[in-house]
């Protein structure tokens, strides 16, 4: 039987022998990754937190990088954000707000992101995805308040984990 990663000899030695904990074979289904983590300079600076494990999934074609942030019209660079009293799912529910540095608030850009995000998944049947950890957007255990790392998840997170998505940080892999 020829699997999806026999089609594609440049797919890492982890991914070969399914280390990661992913089904490669013919019912392979998508996973969602953080644009950042894919190596493309989506962060909020202007720069990536590439991770090759991932950037493995996008040689394989497996993985569908995005950016919740862009999606939701945010330019790049753009301002450091914080969730302020609370986390993702606070900001879904309307408890809590995304404020940029200089107090702008950006809670409709980004729930508009994690919405077209969602969409994206629905339609390509994905069911994982791999998200950067740390960020108001993709944080999945963790997001940072005050510059410090609090436990909660990010919007697009919550939003996905809200929908019976399997949401997983890079820091797992």
């Amino acid at each position: 039987m020829v699997t999806l990663l026999d089609a594609c000899p440049e797919a890492t030695e982890d991914l070969r022998k399914n280390r990661l904990g992913f089904d490669l074979g013919y019912n392979y289904r998508m996973i969602i990754v953080s644009a950042c983590l894919a190596g493309l300079n989506t962060r909020y600076d202007g720069g990536n937190q590439a991770d090759e494990r991932v950037i493995a999934l996008l040689k394989a074609g497996i993985a569908i990088p995005v950016c919740p942030e862009q999606l939701g019209g945010l330019p790049t660079p753009r301002p450091k954000v914080e969730i302020q009293d609370g986390d993702g799912h606070d900001v879904l529910s309307g408890n809590a707000v995304v404020l940029a540095e200089d107090g702008t608030d950006l809670t409709e850009q980004f729930i508009k992101g994690a919405s077209e995000v969602l969409k994206l998944a629905m339609t390509m049947n994905v069911r994982e995805a791999i998200l950067k950890d740390g960020s108001p957007s993709c944080g999945v255990n963790h997001i940072k308040r005050k510059g410090e790392e609090t436990v909660g998840m990010g919007v697009l997170a919550a939003l996905f984990s809200l929908n019976g998505l399997k949401v997983r940080s890079n820091d797992s892999l």
